[in-house]
């Protein structure tokens, strides 16, 4: 199982959110690059990035600092927040992003999401963000009347084969992912779940594992807090995770 630490970007720094809200967060790094040499130090094959800024504007806010960890840290990086077009799609990757990954126009434009996987394929992953069950959208800021499964199937009727899935009301809190939902997501629309939001402890990516090899689709884990709040070091994740 993959394993995604997390660098989440406002105003160029490294932070994290409480439940997706811009006025509740924390600074943990004024350099970003740091923490991405850090976890590629410690065995990081991977990376997840979120513009903040860029999600709440719709535009891309940070991509100094995401030009920087991508053509400098030695790790495939997915890139989300405030990605809404085609032409900012095919910058992110001609830039060296691996994957880049849509969630506001996903709901608001299911036909440019169709396009940028005829065009990029297994380079497009959706987010779906969800609060009681519901999608959330424009940096989680508008809560849709959306069912994440019901998103889900659309998008994998896009041709959409992965996705990042989070609980939002578990984010930042420490509190465990939602595996429950996640597990539900993957076995109801057939498509790779990356779970997001809440991994709190080790136990939390053993119990991930545990689905994933009962046969759910289950990709990797991100991971945000926890590692920035000493919960365990991204060493200690990677070593639970391993071949499995």
């Amino acid at each position: 199982m993959r394993v995604f630490p997390a660098i989440d970007l406002r105003e160029g720094k490294a932070v994290r959110l409480r439940q997706g809200r811009m006025e509740d967060f924390t600074v943990y790094a004024d350099n970003p690059l740091d923490v991405a040499m850090d976890f590629a130090k410690q065995g990081a094959d991977y990376l997840h990035v979120v513009d903040l800024d860029g999600a709440f504007a719709g535009q891309p806010v940070n991509d100094k600092v995401i030009r920087e960890i991508v053509q400098t840290a030695p790790l495939k990086v997915q890139v989300g927040g405030g990605i809404r077009t085609l032409e900012r799609i095919e910058e992110l990757l001609n830039l060296g992003v691996e994957r880049v990954i849509l969630g506001t126009v996903a709901v608001r434009q299911p036909d440019l999401v169709k396009e940028a996987v005829k065009c990029y394929q297994e380079h497009i992953v959706v987010g779906i963000d969800a609060k009681d069950g519901k999608v959330a959208v424009q940096g989680w800021a508008d809560t849709t009347e959306l069912n994440a499964i019901d998103l889900g199937l659309a998008m994998k009727e896009a041709g959409v084969s992965t996705v990042v899935f989070t609980d939002i009301s578990r984010d930042g809190m420490l509190q465990g992912p939602n595996i429950e939902s996640t597990v539900k997501l993957a076995q109801e629309t057939g498509l790779n779940v990356v779970a997001s939001g809440g991994v709190s402890a080790l136990e939390d990516l053993v119990r991930l594992c545990q689905e994933k090899q009962k046969g759910i689709s289950i990709e990797g884990a991100i991971i945000g807090k926890a590692l920035y709040a000493g919960a365990f070091t991204l060493a200690q994740a990677l070593e639970a995770v391993k071949g499995k």
